[in-house]
């Protein structure tokens, strides 16, 4: 039996949202959650999948930094930028930012880019990609606006609408090869990714 299947290396989800560790989960594989404390402005002049990619090696690479010397993991990093417009949306974290949001994205297609990075430290290298996720808003009033705000208090995520949860009823339609992708964790793509790497993503269950 591969040594890979014995002792398959350390994973570690860099990431502070519940969701994203929520997702993981779903792979049944084991793995810790260490939270990066990184910059996350957008740089001036850069478009939002090259935000969400930039961001998300940052996040895997700061916590592949924080190992001891002696010790090797795979480090997943996500980061998740929403845009119209060319407008970039990220994390309202109010109540009144959350609604102006919503406000502006009635209507409107709004594309959600799912960036995931999946760090080696064994040997420092990263696969990065973009998962892109067109969703259309429905143009509802702002009485139902608030409705949803008030019962399901999004300011924690990009866009203000939990597609997981009453944040459906906000959408007309939804297109992505990945339907783990909105939700914060594009999980198609890192399954593609740890096979890549050899992590018996199968042979451990």
């Amino acid at each position: 039996m591969p040594d890979s299947l014995n002792h398959p290396p350390r994973l570690i989800l860099a990431s502070s949202s519940p969701y994203r560790r929520e997702l993981l989960a779903r792979l049944r594989i084991p793995f810790d959650v260490v939270v990066p404390a990184i910059d996350e402005t957008p740089l001036a002049g850069e478009t939002p999948d090259i935000t969400a990619m930039r961001l998300a090696e940052a996040k895997a690479r700061k916590v592949a930094d924080m190992l001891p010397p002696d010790e090797t993991a795979l480090v997943i990093g996500s980061d998740q930028v929403a845009t119209y417009d060319g407008l970039q949306i990220g994390k309202p974290g109010t109540h009144d930012k959350a609604l102006a949001q919503l406000q502006a994205m009635r209507g409107r297609e709004v594309l959600f880019h799912s960036a995931l990075s999946l760090f080696d430290s064994r040997c420092g290298t990263a696969q990065t990609a973009d998962v892109v996720t067109r969703v259309k808003f429905r143009n509802l009033p702002d009485p139902a606006l608030e409705a949803y705000l008030r019962a399901e208090t999004p300011y924690d995520v990009t866009g203000s609408a939990k597609s997981e949860g009453l944040g459906i009823a906000l959408l007309d339609a939804i297109h992505s090869d990945d339907p783990t992708a909105l939700v914060g964790l594009p999980l198609i793509a890192l399954s593609q990714m740890l096979l890549a790497v050899g992590y018996p993503l199968l042979e451990t269950q």
